[in-house]
């Protein structure tokens, strides 16, 4: 795909005599024609940022944006801007389908500028680029609902139809659907929907989950010991968790998006850190991202999701870990996030994690990521060893531990990290 919309931004480049740049209607760059001017006034910074970045400032797009380009059916002629970072003049060609704009073909204005008549051509190529991003924009929002079917099903047989669906979708393995994959976790995301793919490289879908999707609480059964439920009575929780969907209960908590990115190699998950970072770039304030351990296929997608959330979830609980954190490197996290909410929270720490007690509570855990080590304690909480004795003997008495038995440390040590999540 991306080879077309290549060839088409070369056939306006040719049709212009001047080279093209394609973007879509968020900015993000997809092709550029080649720069092969003498005159280094023709590569002014916001071609250059565009072609290096993939995208624009919000300076740069609030000004073309206030030209109407967005409702523009034919070429705009853009004045330069330097204020804005825009130091030559600029045609933008609207790229439409059906009414809509999907993107942008720009080009610097030049004296004398060209004709109407290759104007026209050029319009008709830009056209047949729009019926390109509109197929691929269908193909996106197929691949987005199919990845949310994956992840937000709830048992063996409709799982394993739904990754039989995505697999389809990706185009089966002649698209390399059995080559190695990771799943990256953003949360909170602040849309209903995610964006385009055609911005982010190695991205194969993505999906906005709703309120109310965690991932699945327990390990996954192997493929080939699941098998369609037997009719029986359903538990509670079942019933609770049919009732979602029934306006009973109003889902809480954020949004969450998740991307399958394509690798190289299981060894190599560069290219899904990469996409955390981008995402994170347009997330909410305060957001964290979880990439998963890299796999071959996609059949352990659920897995991969429990392991993506829960790295997320391990960034915005430790700082220090994120805000991009992947599941091999969040330590004992990975015990933890697996565990139901609440399941780790101990009535033997119930008094030191009230908020009167913070600081021994900040203390006790600090002693403990320590070794025990009161030297290393007292130099990293910037207080006297004295002081570190007094608060821990008050740590004691909160809890009833004694910090002198390996057990007694390890249950403590463990609640206080849960109560991070």
């Amino acid at each position: 795909m991306k080879g077309d919309y290549q060839e088409l931004v070369d056939e306006i480049s040719a049709l212009l005599a001047a080279p093209a740049t394609l973007e879509n209607r968020d900015f993000g760059l997809i092709a550029f024609g080649a720069h092969d001017s003498e005159d280094d006034s023709a590569m002014d910074p916001v071609r250059t940022r565009s072609i290096l970045t993939r995208g624009s400032t919000p300076a740069v797009r609030a000004w073309f944006e206030g030209f109407g380009i967005a409702r523009a059916t034919g070429p705009v002629h853009i004045p330069a801007a330097p204020d804005a970072g825009v130091f030559r003049d600029r045609i933008c060609l609207p790229v439409r389908h059906r009414g809509i704009a999907l993107g942008y073909v720009w080009l610097l204005d030049t004296i004398p500028g060209p004709t109407e008549e290759q104007l026209t051509a050029a319009m008709e190529v830009a056209a047949r680029i729009g019926v390109l991003l509109a197929d691929e924009e269908r193909a996106g929002a197929d691949l987005s609902r199919e990845l949310r079917a994956v992840l937000t099903a709830e048992r063996s047989w409709q799982y394993d139809m739904a990754v039989a669906a995505l697999r389809t979708a990706l185009g089966g393995e002649e698209r390399g659907t059995e080559g190695p994959h990771a799943l990256v976790c953003v949360t909170p995301w602040p849309l209903a929907d995610a964006p385009s793919v055609r911005s982010l490289p190695g991205v194969a879908a993505l999906c906005a989950l709703p309120p109310g999707s965690p991932p699945p609480a327990g390990p996954a059964a192997p493929a080939a010991q699941r098998k369609a439920p037997a009719k029986k009575e359903h538990s509670a929780q079942e019933q609770a968790g049919r009732a979602k969907g029934t306006g009973e209960s109003a889902p809480t908590g954020p949004r969450t998006l998740a991307a399958l990115v394509r690798l190289r190699a299981t060894d190599t998950p560069s290219p899904a850190l990469t996409a955390a970072e981008r995402l994170l770039a347009t997330a909410a304030p305060g957001a964290t991202a979880g990439v998963a351990t890299p796999r071959l296929g996609l059949a352990a997608l659920d897995a991969s999701w429990r392991e993506a959330a829960g790295a997320a979830r391990a960034a915005r609980a430790e700082p220090a870990l994120g805000p991009v954190a992947q599941w091999s490197g969040i330590g004992p996290y990975r015990m933890l996030t697996a565990l139901p909410p609440g399941a780790a929270r101990d009535p033997a720490v119930g008094a030191l994690l009230e908020p009167a007690h913070t600081e021994l509570a900040r203390t006790a855990e600090s002693f403990l990521d320590c070794g025990g080590q009161a030297g290393r304690t007292a130099a990293a909480l910037g207080i006297h060893r004295q002081t570190l004795y007094y608060r821990l003997s008050r740590v004691e008495q909160l809890t009833g531990l004694d910090l002198a038995e390996g057990e007694h440390r390890l249950l403590l040590h463990m609640a206080l990290k849960a109560a991070r999540l």
